[in-house]
């Protein structure tokens, strides 16, 4: 998937600016993609391929948000509550009504996420200096290109190329159109 838009060089200079924030953002991040994973097992049993995948994810996932964790215990930080994300609140205000329309959209804003995601982790690695956070946001940005890669493959488990690709292009213009409405700050997703 390619996405519309870059990120600017002014998030990664939030991020640096304030680590620590970042680092507490990114924890929160791996707990509600497992969780996100598990809701969609929840939502959609009868659909195997999605709930045997999405198991597989959400474990990944939260061995994710254990690592982030243990980086933040080392660092003294502390988990704090859950913030809504403007990104991906957003992203889920384009999901329509319908059953299998907002099944689609799920999956496809899933992946955008991933996608993005993707990207801004081998920002961040690229901008570390050499060691092991920067070998860990290597390592992540390489599980988000299989991950975004997972969305895509349920949905064309699900539903035809044609419809996917019409979808996907509305929700990506969607996309580039909320990141470049988001400041730069030391959060995942602005």
């Amino acid at each position: 998937m390619l996405l519309k838009s870059k990120t600017s060089p002014a998030w990664v200079e939030a991020v640096l600016a304030d680590f620590d924030a970042f680092l507490l953002d990114h924890a929160a991040c791996e707990r509600k993609a497992s969780a996100t994973a598990m809701t969609l097992v929840a939502h959609y049993p009868d659909r195997v391929e999605l709930v045997r995948r999405c198991i597989a994810l959400a474990r990944e996932e939260l061995e994710h948000f254990e690592r982030v964790w243990d980086t933040l215990t080392r660092r003294g930080l502390v988990l704090g509550p859950d913030k809504r994300s403007p990104y991906v609140n957003r992203l889920a205000k384009e999901y329509r009504e319908g059953s299998d329309a907002y099944f689609l959209d799920r999956l496809l804003v899933a992946g955008i996420v991933e996608a993005r995601g993707c990207e801004r982790f081998g920002l961040v690695a690229a901008a570390l200096p050499p060691g092991p956070l920067q070998d860990f946001y290597r390592e992540i940005a390489r599980s988000e290109i299989r991950h975004h890669e997972l969305f895509l493959d349920l949905a064309r488990e699900y539903f035809p190329p044609e419809v996917i690709q019409a979808r996907l292009e509305e929700l990506l213009t969607v996309e580039a159109r909320v990141v470049a409405d988001l400041p730069p700050r030391a959060a995942m997703y602005g």
